[in-house]
């Protein structure tokens, strides 16, 4: 009894250091398991943030992607195909990769003539390794129309194998219409800006002598006046002043008249007047001064005939053309006339049978200070205010010439039906 009951307690002893090692490991697991717990909860909430910051830097990605309007890309250099990643152009008819077979030849077949071959050039480059980025500025046809629009593209080397050899290019487009229309608006300005100081220039040399030629002459011959006593010489003298006079105040009322035309400040004056009184009134103004042996004649379909429009424009633009074949015809005849109006427009024209104009010339002699005869007198800005006051009422001066047989002005405009615009009658 007594070696049972010694055995007993021996045995439970045991029995209670096995439970305390059993509890003593369960307590170290559980130690164990809560740290290790912790720390993949840790790991947990670090990939959980990396993971935001991800979506964080894509929507950043995208909100600069779709607010620089671009469309993003990749070449694989082995294949030369091309992909489409992003495309935020947004204008609707942007070429796209994946629409034309997706490699780069058929890529740049999209492109105008004039930069398909520079393009692939520059791809080419790059994806050989021969540069590391790459930038062009080309026209991309649109599909189905004549025209094109403007893009510019940026492309990189993102990935190289052991040998340093391109294994990915990445690439990014954006259309740049807006950019091109203002460099062109920007060139327009400054060629404008040039050519604005070329007429200066030309201005000065040329009204400086036009005007020094007959200001020359009223003053010479003034000082003449005094020391003349014959009644018949001075007589003479005035008439010279005279015409000089009236040579400066011609070339005067030319520059103030085309200044006044070109800078807006003139608007139309519509009145109602008979166009051959007028056309008459011109014919007599410049029939002195017909060179000898030189007849000017009319030629009216109509006797009458009351039209509104500018009056003082209309007559101007005539007494230069007028003025003009005077001083070009030496032998036959001037014959100013008009034709039948034709859907509210009447064309009036002047015909010599001076020396004419070589067809090189019949654009040219529109232009500020342009005369193809230096030797003749004038200021070469007759023709030039003639199709400045044309343009101004709607219409347009041409010419028909050849050298040697004689010119044709034609001088067209648009005229106000008289009961459609009331106008005041240069006979009320």
């Amino acid at each position: 009894m007594t070696n049972l009951l010694l055995f007993s307690y021996q045995d439970t002893q045991f029995t209670n250091v096995l439970l305390w090692i059993a509890l003593l490991l369960s307590l170290v697991i559980s130690i164990v398991l809560v740290f290790y717990q912790r720390k993949k909860g840790r790991e947990l909430s670090y990939d959980l943030s990396l993971l935001d910051q991800v979506k964080k830097s894509n929507i950043e990605s995208e909100f600069v992607l779709k607010a620089m309007r671009l469309s993003t890309w990749h070449i694989d250099p082995k294949t030369f195909v091309v992909t489409l990643d992003n495309d935020f152009r947004g204008q609707g008819n942007e070429w796209k990769p994946e629409e034309d077979g997706s490699d780069v030849q058929g890529s740049t077949n999209m492109l105008d003539e004039r930069d398909a071959a520079r393009v692939y050039k520059s791809i080419e480059e790059i994806c050989q390794g021969r540069t590391d980025t790459y930038h062009e500025e080309y026209r991309v046809k649109i599909a189905g129309t004549n025209t094109t629009y403007w893009e510019e593209s940026f492309a990189t080397v993102a990935e190289r194998d052991i040998d340093g050899n391109p294994v990915s290019i990445v690439g990014t487009s954006m259309r740049i219409d807006e950019r091109k229309a203002m460099e062109a608006a920007l060139i327009e300005a400054k060629y404008k800006a040039e050519e604005s100081d070329r007429l200066k220039t030309a201005f000065l040399a040329n009204i400086s002598h036009e005007i020094r030629t007959p200001l020359n002459a009223i003053v010479g011959f003034t000082s003449l006046l005094p020391d003349l006593q014959n009644a018949e010489e001075r007589q003479s003298i005035l008439d010279l002043i005279q015409e000089n006079t009236q040579k400066l105040l011609r070339i005067v009322d030319d520059v103030v008249s085309i200044s006044k035309v070109e800078a807006g400040k003139e608007e139309l004056m519509l009145t109602t007047f008979d166009l051959p009184i007028m056309l008459k009134a011109v014919v007599d103004q410049y029939k002195p001064q017909l060179n000898k042996g030189v007849t000017m004649t009319t030629s009216f379909p109509q006797l009458s005939l009351s039209i509104t429009s500018d009056r003082n424009r209309m007559q101007e633009t005539m007494r230069h053309l007028v003025s003009n074949a005077v001083k070009f015809t030496d032998r036959g005849e001037v014959t100013v006339g008009f034709d039948t109006p034709v859907k509210g427009k009447i064309k009036l024209w002047v015909r010599d049978t001076g020396k004419g104009i070589a067809p090189e010339y019949h654009e040219r002699i529109f232009e500020r200070f342009f005369k193809v005869d230096e030797f003749v007198p004038g200021a070469g800005l007759g023709l030039t205010t003639c199709r400045t006051m044309a343009y101004s009422m709607g219409g347009n001066v041409k010419v028909d010439s050849q050298l040697g047989q004689g010119a044709t002005f034609t001088f067209e405009v648009p005229f106000a039906d008289v009961d459609a615009i009331p106008g005041k009658s240069e006979y009320e």
